[in-house]
């Protein structure tokens, strides 16, 4: 297997762990400045680190001051790349999003069109209360996302590399939003549940807030280095064994399914399509690169199975009547599946 170095060249398998090592100290670097200015959260904004490596996107859900849009601020100042909120209501238009074109007059006297950038020309877009715009607008902003470019007239143009989106929506509040649908939604690597903070962290935040304190972040990694350690995932090797779990997995949730559990055919509609595979590998890729190790293990792809998939996995009726969530179907779902040990599976498999 080939990774790359710092520059982007060619290096053996041996120097991978050494890049690993490397990986893991800026991750604690990040974490240092993110812990400056953010208390708690950890599992959140170890998922938002994640999905930066992999070169995915976040949905952030969670009830208003939980300081969403704050972590998001922090992390874009201590990445050196180009930053835009983009404050999402009900009169935004697909324009003030991706762009327009204008006609310019030279001092010629000469006219011709020329394209003005919208936000979405930039690394990091906070896509802020996504759910208060309506399905034409937010489909525009999710096109950008997903082919990483947008047209506009006869011209496409390339969004800036890297490119991530973290979106922020407010469960509780539903008059005057309009709900991202499911296929808008399976745009998101992470649905990352927001909650509130632990007792010993709410006393934390209440005692910094007297303080008043104005906190100066460092820059910690450029959009080059982010480029870089986004390949540098891509090469953390995924063993057979993993990856027939998370087929395993995958498959399980789908009513459908020959291998789907009774409580998944009595209480699932829909289940996870060939995406939430995808980004449960890369997901277990990003944790296990964050830690420094070299291979991606089944409990990586188990701690990103509920971010992954409780947005791709649809309840029914009964579900609801059963006080069912599918965060609670997935935690039953990897408990029920279990894990076959490695001998024995080697030992199936060669039979």
């Amino acid at each position: 297997m080939v990774s790359l170095s710092r520059e982007g060249l060619p290096v053996s398998t041996d120097r991978i762990s050494e890049y690993l090592a490397q990986f893991s100290q800026t991750r604690a670097l990040l974490l240092e400045q993110i812990r400056r200015i953010i208390v708690g959260q950890s599992e959140v904004i170890e998922q938002i680190l994640a999905a930066i490596f992999t070169r995915g996107h976040c949905l952030l859900v969670g009830v208003p001051g939980l300081a969403k849009t704050r972590m998001v601020g922090a992390i874009s100042q201590i990445l050196d790349v180009s930053f835009k909120r983009i404050q999402f209501t009900p009169d935004l238009m697909p324009s003030d999003i991706v762009g327009t074109t204008i006609l310019d007059e030279k001092e010629s006297g000469r006219r011709e069109f020329r394209f003005v950038k919208g936000p979405i020309f930039a690394n990091i877009i906070l896509a802020d209360e996504i759910n208060r715009t309506p399905p034409k607008t937010q489909s525009a902003m999710l096109q950008a996302m997903q082919e990483r470019q947008v047209t506009v007239g006869q011209e496409t143009y390339n969004l800036p590399e890297p490119f991530f989106v973290i979106a922020t929506q407010n469960p509780i509040e539903q008059e005057g939003t309009y709900p991202l649908p499911e296929a808008q939604l399976d745009r998101f690597m992470f649905n990352v549940k927001v909650d509130y903070p632990a007792l010993d962290d709410e006393r934390r935040i209440l005692t910094a807030v007297a303080k008043d304190e104005v906190i100066e972040l460092v820059k910690v990694l450029s959009a080059k280095a982010i480029v870089n350690m986004q390949k540098l995932v891509r090469s953390v090797p995924v063993g057979e064994y993993v990856r027939e779990y998370t087929l395993r997995l995958v498959r399980a949730t789908r009513p459908q399914d020959a291998t789907a559990p009774d409580f998944v055919k009595k209480m699932v509609d829909w289940g996870a399509g060939v995406r939430g595979g995808e980004y449960l590998i890369l997901a277990g890729q990003a944790f296990a690169a964050m830690d420094g190790r070299f291979s991606v293990a089944v409990n990586d792809i188990k701690k990103a199975a509920i971010p992954v998939l409780r947005h791709r996995i649809i309840t029914n009726f009964q579900a609801q009547a059963e006080g069912k969530t599918s965060d609670d179907l997935i935690r039953q779902l990897i408990e029920t599946l279990g894990e076959e040990e490695p001998a024995k599976y080697e030992k199936r498999k060669r039979s």
